[in-house]
């Protein structure tokens, strides 16, 4: 047998973990949060002689506050998991004893419960064994010990994971973002190119292994990485190179009234409210004065349309009269800078019609419409497919 002069040690090291400095950090004073108040509060519960913090706990906080978007990581995973794999080695314990044949038949047994339950989770094995091989201790205590320090320890340090993650930008329970719909079986326009869910749920199946992601972030990533690969083929076109910079704009106190007439006269959709400084605070769009004016029924459009235009006159009136009054104010904004593949989720997907674009310092410099977006694309495939025309030739 021949072995290789030289070893390639690169191909034995895990490759680098891109995790950001401050994620590290984070999970890592999460673990001291967490273990530590579970321990704290379990030693203050139990009785004194009594475990008030066992090992395997180590490994549910590394899941919990390192990767809580982890399908293994969520609350039934952790708590069933845990309990369910213990209960199944204190079985294996009572009718085996503490040997070799009941810590394997107390890891298998747990691994079949944790998949049947759904409730897959790690550590769960690590206490499976814990009360095979626990000693004296754990014996005395039987099925009590599932109970405390088990239950106890898991609920605990479930309850510091749910408080440190959200207190810390992390959601958790992880929930995974799902797109946008509008009320019919069709995918949202974004979802109707390239692989579909369907495609993916297909994938998996075939796949049939365990999945440390969760499938909707994994539907996510696959799609971000799409997009990706759409700014390498077509280069860098950003908001600033295809938007309108002779932006029609209103302010606060605009009147309805004249803002309606800028939208007909302009025959724009949208008109961006600024403040003094130009910065972008809300959006008024035909929608706004429809809804307002109770537009949405037919009779008396035009009658309900002047009467809601018409100013009242008063200092002191329920009617609005002014653009502050009825604009959009949680407005969708995009930098110049903004590549235009990340506009396509808000002008597709979330129905939008204009993104305001605004400049370094958050002033307005110009407006992205659907039909700015679709020319652009339109151009970027043209170039593409002539560029792929002339290789050929």
């Amino acid at each position: 047998m021949q072995f290789p002069r030289t070893l390639d040690l690169q191909r034995l090291l895990p490759p680098r973990l891109d995790v950001a400095p401050r994620e590290r950090l984070r999970a890592a004073a999460g673990g001291l949060v967490g273990i530590l108040f579970t321990a704290l509060l379990a030693r203050a519960m139990l009785e004194a002689g009594q475990a008030w913090l066992i090992a395997p706990m180590g490994a549910s906080a590394v899941l919990l506050f390192a990767v809580p978007a982890s399908p293994l990581a969520q609350p039934w995973p952790v708590f069933g998991g845990n309990v369910i794999s213990t209960a199944v080695g204190m079985a294996c314990l009572l009718a085996l004893g503490p040997t070799p044949l009941a810590a394997g038949l107390a890891l298998a047994l747990a691994l079949v419960a944790m998949f049947a339950l759904r409730c897959l989770h790690p550590p769960g094995g690590a206490l499976a064994l814990t009360a095979v091989l626990g000693g004296q201790a754990v014996q005395a205590q039987g099925f009590h010990f599932v109970l405390s320090p088990v239950a106890l320890d898991t609920a605990l340090l479930l309850l510091a994971a749910v408080l440190y993650n959200n207190l810390t930008g992390r959601a958790y329970p992880h929930r995974a973002a799902s797109a946008p719909g509008h009320g019919t079986t069709d995918a949202a326009p974004n979802r109707r190119v390239g692989f579909t869910s369907e495609d993916l749920d297909a994938v998996m199946h075939r796949y049939g292994q365990v999945l440390d992601i969760d499938r909707d972030d994994l539907d996510s990533l696959l799609r971000q990485a799409e997009a990706q690969a759409y700014r390498r083929r077509f280069g860098v076109i950003r908001c600033k190179d295809i938007m309108s910079r002779d932006v029609v704009t209103v302010e606060f106190g605009t009147s309805l009234d004249e803002a309606w007439h800028l939208l007909r006269r302009h025959r724009v959709k949208a008109l961006p409210v600024l403040d003094r400084a130009r910065r972008v605070i809300g959006i008024i769009t035909l929608v706004d004065f429809m809804k307002h004016a109770q537009l949405d029924r037919h009779d008396g459009w035009a009658r309900k349309l002047r009467d809601f235009l018409r100013p009242s006159g008063l200092t002191h009136s329920d009617k609005p009269e002014v653009v502050g009054q009825i604009m959009s104010s949680g407005v969708h904004s995009a930098s110049e800078d903004t590549h235009i593949v990340e506009l396509v989720p808000l002008l597709s997907d979330l129905g939008l019609h204009h993104i305001p674009v605004v400049d370094q310092d958050r002033r307005l410099a110009g407006m992205v419409t659907q039909s700015d977006l679709v020319a652009a694309l339109y151009r970027g495939g043209l170039d593409e497919a002539t560029g792929y025309e002339k290789a050929v030739a």
